[in-house]
């Protein structure tokens, strides 16, 4: 039989994988759509991405909820991890393993973000890049010794300059 830890631990680790599960699904589609460009399909990502916001937030609640009864309790209430050690099981086990697939699915979770930011990090630096070839006419800009022109060849892309 179950303690009421156990079950309350389960049940939150239960939740907190399907959101993180989803989280990871949501990240993974809005990283082809930015590869494919597809701005449409991005825009319509929106919602879904609030909708798991807000329960992402309420898993962060439900954490610090969980672990501000356990302090009051007595009992350690620095992170999930440590709670899981203390609270009394039949077999800990299962808790433990959830535990850790949260936490490899968090690291998981960081790589794609870390992905999805690079690209986008990317794209904006083309962009950038693009907007100052239109500005300028395709001229380089001397930084110094303005008024001469940038000593700039096409030597490595054109044999004839």
């Amino acid at each position: 039989m179950q303690t009421a830890w156990e079950t309350e631990i389960a049940a939150f680790l239960a939740d907190l994988t399907d959101v993180q599960d989803q989280t990871l699904d949501t990240l993974r589609r809005k990283r082809r759509h930015l590869v494919s460009l597809d701005t449409k399909s991005l825009a319509a990502m929106a919602p879904e991405e609030d909708q798991l916001l807000v329960r992402l937030q309420q898993c962060l609640d439900r954490r610090e909820e969980l672990l501000a009864r356990a302090s009051r309790e007595g009992m350690p209430a620095q992170n999930i991890k440590a709670l899981v050690k203390a609270v009394p099981q039949k077999d800990p086990k299962p808790l433990k393993a959830s535990v850790q697939s949260a936490t490899s699915r968090m690291g998981l979770l960081q790589h794609e973000s870390l992905t999805n930011w690079v690209l986008v990090q990317r794209t904006m630096l083309h962009l950038s890049q693009l907007l100052e070839i239109i500005a300028t006419g395709g001229r380089l800009q001397p930084t110094y010794e303005k008024g001469k022109p940038a000593a700039a060849s096409g030597a490595l892309v054109d044999r004839a300059v």
